[in-house]
């Protein structure tokens, strides 16, 4: 596979990750076994970047990730802290990071955690100069390798970028979801700083497999979380209403390489963007690992097929979110 820097960090990944959501909860039950057949496929599959996070499944994701972190060297895993409290940036202090980070190396049974990002913090957090003094303190123990922040909004991805020693940044980016082509990506190639894309199938709707009788299930975040009843709406389709994103996936469909599934073109299409350090796509078997893997081994997709993503996303999606995030 591909491997490309994350960031500051200064370590090569492979360009297709594997997102730990899925595993821990918010997406249906996924029990133990399969849990770690996606994580052992991964790996044996080439894949050498994790993202995780402490409150999927509270600590059930980092738990497993844990598991299959002992065989496996040279694997890098990410983790998130700070969705365990109130969302007030007070909460934001030195005694919460290192409960939560004592709490995630138990979990991942490490010493020092690869990359620990700041979970979609309140927008304040990022312009708070003794949040980061705390955070390069943590690199100083020897509790983190590095670290990064995952966003909601451009805005907050470009005061992130702006920090000396922000790793990476993780950031919603697919298809349906382009306004981080427009500012946050070049900024990003500019200052060093890794990009992790998330929610690269945009919760599925991205796969192709979905029409308008599709039915999730009662713990699955896409029937709870659609009009952001629980977490930012912008998690949950990438904030696209469901149908709107049925007919823009029809529109991509005439497009797709021959061979490649629509998942396939998706995931090709974000690690053809520049800038772009790994994507993170989740699976919930290993048949999912393998055809997200298979995405790096597609060619690059054409000045053509960009310009139907960008015509298709103008036409029918900028007017709904291009201003939200």
């Amino acid at each position: 596979m591909e491997t490309r820097k994350l960031g500051r960090t200064g370590r090569d990944v492979g360009v297709v990750g594997l997102g730990a959501w899925q595993l821990g909860a918010d997406w249906g039950s996924v029990d133990e076994s399969d849990a770690l057949a996606v994580l052992r496929a991964a790996v044996e599959g080439g894949v050498t970047f994790i993202d995780t996070a402490d409150v999927y499944g509270d600590g059930r994701s980092e738990r497993l990730v844990g598991q299959v972190l002992k065989g496996h060297e040279g694997l890098a895993v990410a983790t998130k802290m700070g969705r365990r409290v109130e969302q007030l940036p007070e909460n934001y202090n030195p005694a919460n990071f290192r409960a939560w980070n004592d709490r995630s190396r138990q979990n991942l049974g490490v010493d020092t955690i690869d990359l620990v990002q700041l979970h979609c913090p309140p927008t304040p957090v990022y312009s708070t100069d003794a949040v980061f003094d705390d955070l390069d303190a943590m690199v100083d123990e020897g509790r983190i390798a590095a670290y990064g922040v995952s966003v909601e909004t451009c805005a907050e991805a470009l005061t992130a970028i702006a920090r000396p020693n922000v790793a990476s940044v993780q950031i919603i980016l697919n298809a349906l979801r382009l306004k981080p082509l427009d500012e946050v990506l070049p900024a990003a190639q500019a200052a060093g700083v890794g990009i992790i894309a998330r929610v690269p199938l945009a919760s599925g709707l991205l796969s192709g497999k979905y029409d308008e009788n599709t039915v999730f299930a009662a713990d699955d975040h896409r029937t709870y979380n659609r009009h952001g009843e629980a977490f930012d709406v912008g998690e949950t389709f990438s904030g696209v209403d469901f149908s709107t994103g049925l007919e823009a996936v029809r529109r991509l469909m005439p497009w797709l390489p021959a061979g490649a599934t629509m998942a396939q073109f998706a995931l090709r299409w974000i690690i053809d963007q520049p800038g772009v350090s790994v994507v993170i796509p989740g699976a919930r078997n290993p048949a999912q690992v393998a055809g997200n893997i298979t995405a790096a081994t597609l060619a690059p997709l054409t000045d053509d097929h960009l310009k139907a993503v960008r015509e298709i996303y103008d036409d029918l999606i900028r007017p709904q979110i291009h201003d939200r995030w």
